[in-house]
């Protein structure tokens, strides 16, 4: 998530340069295959913006996020749903409202200060719970784990947290990663590349789906941070837009943030304007035959 107590004023100024319309549109692209798979499986990614003193006040209200997290695992079809952002209130409601056959698994972010002490960041209002990340899913979750990466020695650490879905042998892992200044014992460290290896050797080669908030901008010669990327997220996998050169933006800002990688056969893309995050949602559809 990009930071800055500006950042609303940015938003508003790229909507009256028309940044907004250009970007904040559902849209599809990506092959389709011929013959379409026997089975498929739809994954989405979304940062809910949920935490309000995050400058997220003014993204909708809890139900109003509540709401759209359901409409993309009905009317958007998705089955699975990586979150950041999240408060652990909004997902359980989701959860509880979708009906049994759902089920969640949750990662809190962990906020560090200067003596080494670790607490949880609480969202705001009654019931709320912890921020973090999650995934949602219509099928029960197995070997649910978090994985280790590197991540701030004072400030916000975030993470990433994977699970299994028997029902279609797939591995899935959402990460939010940390962008640049995350640390504010040490502003000038980078932790982006370490947490992508991390989570690119969370994964098996072909039977997976994952991504996330990455808060890095795609590898290209106008990306100063490319070096950060290892190469098996574009080389061994594919991304929900294809190629580097073919993204499109998931942030009011302009910018990609938000990816989904998988070695499945991908079925389309989809960028999808909740209207309650400053973040689009990433929606793919993969072949799991």
């Amino acid at each position: 998530m990009l930071r800055s107590r500006g950042r609303r004023a940015v938003a508003a100024a790229a909507a009256l340069l028309g940044l907004a319309t250009a970007v904040l549109v559902a849209q599809s692209s990506g092959p389709t295959r011929s013959p379409a798979p026997r089975r498929s499986l739809t994954v989405a990614t979304w940062n809910m913006c949920g935490v309000r003193q995050w400058n997220c006040a003014d993204t909708g209200s809890p139900a109003v996020k509540q709401r759209e997290l359901r409409r993309l695992a009905t009317r958007a079809g998705a089955r699975v749903i990586f979150l950041q952002e999240a408060c652990a209130g909004d997902v359980e409601a989701v959860r509880r409202a979708l009906g049994t056959s759902w089920h969640t698994a949750f990662r809190p972010y962990g906020e560090a200060d200067r003596v080494g002490r670790v607490g949880t960041v609480p969202c705001a209002g009654a019931g709320q719970g912890s921020a973090g990340i999650a995934i949602l899913a219509a099928y029960p979750l197995s070997s649910v784990t978090r994985v280790p990466s590197q991540q701030p020695t004072v400030g916000l650490r975030r993470g990433i947290l994977c699970a299994s879905v028997a029902a279609h042998r797939v591995r899935l892992c959402t990460a939010h990663l940390s962008p640049a200044g995350s640390d504010r014992a040490h502003p000038g460290w980078e932790f982006r590349d370490d947490q992508l290896k991390a989570l690119v050797a969370a994964v098996p080669a072909r039977r997976t789906v994952y991504g996330g908030d990455l808060n890095v901008n795609p590898p290209g010669d106008g990306n100063s941070a490319s070096w950060v990327w290892p190469s098996a997220p574009y080389d061994v996998h594919q991304e929900c837009d294809g190629s580097p050169d073919s993204a499109r933006s998931t942030h009011v800002s302009g910018h990609k943030l938000d990816y989904l990688f998988t070695g499945l056969p991908r079925v389309r893309c989809t960028v999808r304007d909740t209207g309650a995050s400053d973040h689009l949602a990433l929606i793919m559809r993969v072949g799991t035959d």
